[in-house]
């Protein structure tokens, strides 16, 4: 057994190891029109409660986005309403998205349980609209503001090496779309994908979750990996896949205070849409301004070149035992290394949570827990 979870480990070791290197060979992608979330990795969220033990989470997440040096947050617009999508349209300010998460965990067994995840999300955004068209070709400003569920995630985990100081948890999980997709900004357009607050379609995604003690009841270090993949909505556009890697340790200082410290990492891949290719006037152009140059009228699956990142950040944090049952904890999550590709970069992030454990049909207690 020993051998095989030193495997295991060196497995999921290199899968972080070649992600976090891959963050600075990857080749450059762009950022979306909208949003990001911050993501950590909160164990009794990745874990698997023993049998009858209800864990519940309640996350809030405050995940602000600005222009970064030398970038000009000049990006295409995605018109879902008539299938067009126009390069070099906007200009983008600001995104500020918050996010509480009630997050529910139950042990079917000691080795099998089932999760259940439901954020509420409020997201505002602004941007400078119809470059090369209104305002004398300056554009005009739009904004967005929102708030109401995401999409509701089940998720199915498997603890297949279950010991004392070990445990390696596999998750398949389903994605329903649950959240708007189709809210309108302040010009009565229907607003770009990535900033509504659901996908409008079904996701699958995979994980993967690690924790071994080096130090019983002082020290241990865990992983985590997920995969996402959504499936195309009914207004023509698919979210690129998602993939997340994350390692880190938690040390235990005194019984009431644990502190802990993270590796964060997400690619994110092109999203694609079924629609027409246009270009907003230059200056250069005759008729300037006016309406966009169309480049291609038919209507097919294209890349939308303004989709896609790559972000690695540093999370540091604590967590507070209350008593046995219940804990507070708090993160900070500070970005390394990001690539936006001329859009809105993801600032320092913050995540407050409230951990509890509940006993409905007589479980044993979660001290035990790792």
């Amino acid at each position: 057994m020993g051998r095989q979870y030193l495997r295991i480990c060196f497995g999921l070791a290199a899968i972080v190891a070649t992600g976090l290197v891959n963050v600075w060979t990857a080749p450059q992608v762009e950022a979306a029109c909208g949003s990001v979330s911050c993501f950590v990795v909160i164990g009794s969220q990745q874990q698997i409660p023993q049998k009858g033990l209800l864990t519940m989470n309640i996350v809030y997440g405050l995940t602000p986005q600005r222009l970064l040096g030398g970038t000009s947050g000049v990006i295409p617009a995605v018109d879902q309403d008539q299938r067009r999508l126009i390069m070099d349209h906007h200009t983008e300010v600001r995104t500020i998205t918050q996010t509480a998460t009630l997050d529910l965990n139950y042990g079917l067994t000691d080795q099998f349980g089932i999760e259940v995840t439901l954020p509420y999300l409020a997201r505002t955004h602004h941007h400078q609209d119809g470059l090369g068209e209104a305002n004398g070709g300056d554009g005009t400003p739009v904004g967005f503001s929102d708030n109401g569920i995401g999409d509701l995630r089940i998720t199915a985990k498997y603890n297949v090496l279950p010991t004392l100081r070990s445990m390696v948890v596999t998750g398949f999980g389903v994605e329903l779309p649950t959240g708007k997709y189709n809210s309108r900004d302040t010009s009565n357009l229907v607003m770009e994908a990535p900033a509504q607050l659901g996908r409008g379609q079904v996701g699958l995604i995979g994980s993967v979750y690690q924790a071994y003690e080096l130090i019983p009841h002082r020290l241990n270090q865990f992983s985590f990996a997920s995969y996402r993949h959504t499936f195309r909505n009914n207004a023509g556009y698919q979210f690129g896949d998602e993939y997340l890697l994350n390692a880190g340790f938690n040390l235990v200082t005194v019984p009431w205070l644990v502190l802990t410290s993270q590796i964060n990492y997400r690619y994110l891949t092109h999203d694609n849409m079924s629609a027409s290719l246009e270009r907003s006037r230059t200056p250069s152009d005759p008729g300037y301004p006016g309406d966009p140059i169309v480049i291609d009228p038919l209507i097919r699956d294209r890349r939308v070149p303004s989709t896609g990142s790559t972000y690695l950040a540093y999370t540091p944090g604590f967590q507070i035992n209350v008593n046995d049952t219940t804990s507070l904890y708090f993160f900070s999550q500070i970005p390394v290394a990001r690539d936006f590709n001329n859009n809105l970069g993801q600032e320092v992030s913050f995540t407050f949570g409230l951990t509890k454990y509940f006993q409905p049909f007589g479980a044993t207690s979660p001290s035990s827990q790792s």
